[in-house]
């Protein structure tokens, strides 16, 4: 008797913890999907709604931010010589 009852709480056990990792996984799956198409939303959004002189830009590279983060704040510097004529 105790044996059947250790054995049958030891499956729900198991059962427990086997759909509590594929509804995780599944749940994350369909987060990442919504966050796509969401993201796909608003990038057509902004696509519309620009003018034909602006610029977008959609992704910018991990080691591209960083680089800019060590770079001069306030603009480009140019070097340039005054002419008097």
């Amino acid at each position: 008797m105790w044996k059947f009852l250790v054995i049958v709480l030891g499956v729900g056990w198991l059962l427990g913890q086997l759909i509590r990792y594929f509804l995780r996984s599944k749940l994350a799956k369909f987060a990442r999907h919504v966050n796509e198409v969401a993201k796909e939303e608003q990038r057509a959004q902004r696509h519309a709604s620009a003018s034909k002189d602006e610029i977008i830009v959609d992704y910018v590279p991990q080691k591209q931010q960083e680089k800019r983060k060590h770079e001069i704040k306030g603009g480009e510097y140019v070097d340039y010589e005054e002419v008097k004529e």
